[in-house]
């Protein structure tokens, strides 16, 4: 005799003996496969960018020192066997945005925000939950280096995004100069940890 499996929506016994519909439970999430960014992942890396951020490319050289600088905060998306996403993030400057396409030549020393320079992902890798625990990882990487804020420069149509992860846009016109090389429509953002 086949059993049948039981249609969505069909009828569950919770723990307590009520009936629900076993819809109504959460289902199990799987981690989403972030790792650390290497070297050979470079090219594929640079190839996201160029395919996500078309009217603000950056030169393959200002990953490489990303990752020199950094190597922590430099993470691939990589679900199967080839890279689908990126970050790039570092300790930095409150309100000290580093300009688009710019080398940093180090981290500093008095660094006092966690800097996320870039989460990048083609539209086949969204809405799949990657971004928000990419937000997540770096948040924890920022509470143990003791550090009071996420910030970074929002692009194109992304502040939503980053208003639902708890970011909040900073206005000061010291910011102008830097936001200018990131398009118009850039906005500084800040999350508080």
């Amino acid at each position: 005799m086949m059993q049948r499996k039981p249609r969505l929506g069909s009828m569950a016994a919770r723990p307590t003996g009520q009936w629900v519909r076993d819809d109504a439970y959460p289902k199990e999430s799987t981690p989403v496969p972030w790792r650390l960014m290497t070297r050979s992942d470079l090219r594929e890396v640079h190839s996201i960018s160029l395919q996500v951020h078309t009217a603000n490319p950056e030169d393959p050289s200002v990953f490489v020192e990303r990752l020199r600088l950094y190597r922590t905060g430099c993470l691939v998306l990589e679900p199967g066997d080839k890279v689908s996403g990126y970050v790039i993030s570092h300790p930095w400057r409150f309100k000290v945005p580093s300009k688009l396409n710019a080398h940093l030549g180090q981290i500093p020393r008095d660094a006092d925000t966690y800097y996320i320079h870039d989460i990048a992902l083609p539209e086949s890798a969204r809405g799949q939950g990657a971004g928000t625990e990419a937000v997540e990882r770096l948040a924890d990487k920022a509470r143990r280096a003791g550090l009071a804020t996420l910030s970074l420069v929002a692009i194109s149509d992304s502040t939503r995004f980053w208003r639902r992860q708890g970011f909040r846009a900073v206005v000061d016109a010291g910011l102008a100069a830097t936001r200018a090389s990131y398009g118009s429509a850039s906005r500084y953002m800040v999350r508080d940890l």
